[in-house]
């Protein structure tokens, strides 16, 4: 192997190589070369003017987009504000519901305290008026019992105290005051 290295290191030392060219152009004259065709093919088929085209139309699709976004805000705010007052209404109108139920239960309350005190009242005279009715009845009968008792007594005492000649002295003179 000690051999080989030596030729090697033999031909670095004293040759220069030629480059390979083709049409007068090396490698790197060919790569600029198709660059530049390159470049002027995307100019004549105006692949600038269509990237710019698309991107503008991307931009405009973005600031549509951005519009809408922003409209739908506006729209998400104005109704975020109204269901907010519907909200503020609502507890308005509950505030208002609840004090009128109170006054309404206060009311009735009131009502229901006349209504028991006037029941009172009524059932109160309805009683006095049943017990003065059952002392007149009570007043009434015993009126009756008694007249009966000294109804009694007088036709005992006058059975008694009276007899044919007397009870036609008494018919003589009442015929007579007639």
């Amino acid at each position: 192997m000690a051999d080989l290295s030596f030729l090697a290191a033999a031909a670095h030392e004293g040759a220069e190589h030629a480059e390979p060219t083709a049409l007068y152009l090396n490698a790197g004259g060919w790569v600029a070369a198709t660059m530049i065709v390159l470049i002027l093919l995307m100019i004549y088929l105006r692949v600038p003017q269509l990237i710019a085209a698309g991107l503008d139309k991307k931009i405009a699709g973005i600031k549509a987009m951005l519009d809408e976004a922003k409209q739908l805000r506006s729209e998400a705010e104005a109704l975020r504000a109204e269901y907010e007052k519907k909200v503020r209404s609502a507890d308005a109108h509950a505030t208002e519901l609840k004090k009128a139920a109170e006054e309404e239960a206060r009311q009735i309350l009131a009502k229901a305290k006349d209504d028991a005190t006037a029941l009172i009242a009524r059932r109160e005279r309805m009683a006095e008026d049943k017990i003065a009715a059952a002392e007149r009845a009570a007043i009434d009968e015993l009126r009756a019992k008694a007249a009966d008792a000294a109804a009694q007594a007088a036709r005992g005492l006058i059975a008694k105290g009276h007899d044919a000649k007397a009870d036609k002295a008494l018919v003589d003179k009442a015929i007579s005051g007639i």
